[in-house]
């Protein structure tokens, strides 16, 4: 049987890098681990860590494909980032203008959650511990 050990990392094209690095370093907080320019694919890849934990590879590409997250689009649904206190982060979110849906209660976990979006619409969710 295959062993998969954990998640390694989670790559995001984005359409605007300026914008997006801006809403990942300093909205999101993510601590940045290396910010490469690659000359001969006029791309950057700003690798993120997550929590001491996870990373994410943030690549910017000229001129990317839209890719539709509404409605329900077939594959990756959204991206989830565990919190202590939801109405803390939740807060801090709107501070940066960021809009969030109500907060709801998963019915099988009983934990709180909310839905809000990157700078090109990718949808993310706080989930409280």
């Amino acid at each position: 049987m295959l062993k998969l050990n954990k998640i390694h990392h989670i790559a995001i094209i984005c359409s605007d890098y300026i914008k997006a690095r801006h809403f990942y370093t300093e909205v999101l907080g993510f601590n940045i681990v290396l910010e490469t320019y690659r000359e001969a694919r006029d791309s950057y890849k700003l690798d993120l860590e997550v929590g001491g934990q996870y990373q994410i590879e943030l690549f910017s590409f000229p001129n990317p494909p839209a890719r539709p997250s509404r409605p329900e689009a077939s594959g990756l649904r959204h991206l989830a980032f565990e919190v202590d206190n939801i109405e803390e982060a939740v807060f801090h979110l709107n501070e940066y203008s960021v809009e969030t849906e109500p907060i709801r209660v998963d019915e099988t976990t009983g934990k709180r959650f909310t839905f809000f979006q990157d700078p090109d619409g990718l949808p993310l969710e706080l989930y409280e511990r």
